[in-house]
């Protein structure tokens, strides 16, 4: 853990001259798209389809699932495209293996930033819900770590599976063919019992979904506790299942 905290002090020094333009992402995104979408489109869907909606506000209704969606971009952000250029040949990994830290050291504190990135940019989209009224009260503490859970969850596999790749137009073909469908039917923008059946089956078992209706129910504060646990450790075992594969695919790639 010691050295970890070398790679991940690094990614901080480089994120102080980028954050401003993570500042966009992280409140001024989700606050025109709760204006745009979950007030100005909103008023309509409220009026026209009540029921659909669970008897709640379609903004009330949407921006719980934009949180989890928005947490899901950071990691593929941080996690997708900049591990990929970290392990380019040129890349900052690279340099780092000349030294004594090892391919854990190095994916430990890169993961460490990440949860640092999901963290700051879910805590910025919350106090953007508060802002709205979508959320009150103690739930932000459940919704919070739930939003964190689903960033992380996406992360590290993604980690896993991106410091194998040799070119960054393969992780831009990742985003358009996988996360982009993910974001639109994974029930963030609309109920998933509007879907067909066979469909509805089959986008349920996504992760997205699952962050979806996990961060969904907290925070319209009427959760089960069998829908919590079940979506929590999906996302957990996704995470943990992903770190395992990366331990491998980190020496693998960084000892070649």
């Amino acid at each position: 853990m010691p050295r970890a905290l070398h790679v991940f002090g690094y990614c901080l020094r480089l994120y102080r001259r980028t954050w401003k333009g993570t500042f966009v992402i992280s409140v001024v995104n989700p606050l025109l798209f709760l204006l745009g979408v979950g007030v100005g489109i909103g008023h309509l869907v409220s009026h026209g389809h009540p029921a659909t909606l669970g008897g709640v506000s379609y903004t009330d209704f949407f921006a719980p699932g934009l949180l989890a969606a928005s947490a899901m971009q950071t990691a593929f952000v941080e996690a997708g495209g900049r591990v990929t250029v970290s392990a380019s040949p040129s890349g900052a990994y690279r340099t780092a293996t000349t030294t004594p830290l090892d391919p854990e050291d190095i994916l430990l504190g890169h993961m460490l930033f990440v949860a640092f990135r999901v963290l700051t940019s879910t805590a910025a989209f919350i106090a953007v819900m508060e802002l709205f009224g979508t959320i009150s009260g103690w739930w932000v503490v459940a919704v919070w770590p739930a939003a964190v859970l689903s960033g992380l969850a996406f992360a590290v596999p993604l980690a896993a599976w991106t410091v194998t790749l040799r070119t960054y137009p393969q992780v831009n073909s990742f985003f358009r063919f996988l996360f982009m469908p993910m974001y639109m039917f994974s029930g963030t923008f609309f109920a998933l019992g509007e879907l067909p059946h066979f469909v509805r089956l089959l986008v349920s078992v996504l992760p997205l979904t699952q962050a979806v209706e996990l961060c969904r129910g907290l925070s319209l504060g009427h959760p089960s506790a069998g829908g919590v646990a079940a979506h929590g450790s999906y996302l957990a075992l996704l995470l943990l299942g992903g770190a395992l594969v990366a331990r491998v695919t980190y020496r693998r790639r960084l000892h070649a």
